[in-house]
């Protein structure tokens, strides 16, 4: 049986190492406590969270503890990588809200019983730190000259990094010393952009502790023409199903680019190599068929099988003539609502296919819109009670959304 770190570069999610060699016999031959951090600067993972939920599953397989670290105190700075301008600043109390929903998504993934994972929120370290005793226990080993090469600073130095922005690599690397003086943690992983923050959270341990400790990165969730994954037209793809529907996000998956299709296979489910690698065989249109295979499994991690199984009936009712429609995207709407009609324009803002009729008037104009399968061309078209077929039409969107209106 493959080590997992052999799973973990066969299937590409490895970026970056400190130390392969030792890295790889430690995975091998011992049960490691590692971590990850997750700052709770919004109310649900996303998609982009995923991938280093599928390593921490991996590496729990395989035996090895997770630390899910929940970032109450680093969110209350925010880290500048990959930001433009600073982070909205926000309150304690948003924090621990989107704390307690990164806690609940992250139960239904990782298996937290009997010790086999902890979940830590770093709140509980750096908010009652004194500041003056951390600058001299802990900033005093950090270089300015060697913080501002790295490239979560230099991408910001044009624009303005803020002090507070500043301290946010101190932080993180304090996490990573407080865990592996009070949990024994030596490895620290995350996405490839974190690589600066724990390159110092382990010169950090070298410094204060004279031990060595490893860090490991992952590929980011991009396409094939490196573009970030994830982002749909309402915007990031998220875990929670009030935020992305179980349809939507099957959707995302079913409509990827072929290209795309077998990298996410590997990264994103855990179907074996072999059957991956059969299925990277298909060509031309057979690609749907891996396609389906990849839409049905992310989703039924991520919601479960259930949930999976009406997305997919849902998607086989529209593009193959079966299964149930009644689990596509709804919107109900009231006879008295409907009274004699509404304006198309009216119906999309109502829907939530268009966030404005200046938007759904573009929509229109552009002929990407159809009700029951026939093209809008008239932004003036009246919706009225004989365009229900059983009480309910079907609204189309460009070439992918597809929207149920049911009239009660």
């Amino acid at each position: 049986m493959a080590s997992v770190f052999e799973t973990l570069k066969e299937r590409g999610f490895i970026a970056q190492l400190t130390h392969e060699d030792a890295i790889r016999e430690m995975l091998e031959k011992e049960k490691v406590t590692f971590y990850i951090g997750f700052d709770p600067t919004a109310d649900s993972l996303h998609v982009g969270h995923f991938l280093q939920m599928m390593v921490m599953a991996h590496m729990q397989r395989a035996g090895h503890r997770p630390i899910a670290i929940i970032g109450g105190g680093t969110a209350m700075v925010g880290d500048p990588t990959g930001k433009t301008d600073m982070r909205k600043m926000m309150t304690r109390e948003e924090i621990q809200h989107n704390a307690n929903n990164f806690k609940k998504q992250l139960s239904n993934f990782i298996d937290f019983n009997e010790g086999k994972a902890l979940m830590l929120d770093n709140a509980e370290w750096l908010l009652d730190l004194n500041y003056v005793t951390f600058l001299r226990e802990i900033g005093v080993h950090f270089s300015v000259n060697r913080m501002l090469t790295a490239e979560c600073f230099k991408s910001r130095l044009e624009k303005g990094l803020s002090f507070i922005e500043f301290n946010y690599m101190l932080m993180q690397s304090y996490d990573f010393l407080k865990l592996y003086q009070d949990y024994k943690c030596n490895l620290q992983l995350g996405g490839d952009d974190q690589w600066s923050n724990i390159l110092g959270g382990i010169d950090l341990i070298r410094r204060v502790e004279s031990k060595e400790s490893y860090g490991m990165t992952f590929t980011l969730l991009t396409t094939s023409e490196g573009k970030k994954m994830g982002k749909t037209e309402k915007g990031a793809l998220w875990l929670d199903a009030t935020k992305t529907s179980p349809y939507d996000f099957y959707q995302y998956w079913r409509n990827i680019h072929d290209a795309d299709v077998i990298k996410c296979l590997k990264l994103l489910t855990f179907l074996p190599l072999e059957e991956i690698e059969k299925l990277a065989q298909l060509k031309d249109k057979e690609i749907n068929e891996a396609k389906k295979i990849l839409a049905f499994e992310v989703t039924k991690l991520i919601h479960g099988e259930e949930e999976a199984a009406k997305a997919k009936q849902a998607a086989e009712a529209l593009f193959e003539q079966g299964g149930d429609l009644a689990n596509m995207p709804s919107t109900e709407i009231s006879s008295g609502e409907l009274g004699d009609g509404l304006n198309v324009l009216d119906v999309l803002v109502k829907t939530g296919l268009a966030p404005s009729k200046g938007e759904g008037r573009r929509l229109v104009t552009q002929g990407g819109i159809q009700i029951n399968n026939y093209k809008v061309e008239n932004i003036n078209l009246t919706v009225t009670k004989g365009d229900f077929n059983n009480n309910e039409l079907i609204i189309k969107k460009g070439k992918k959304v597809y929207h149920r209106l049911v009239l009660k």
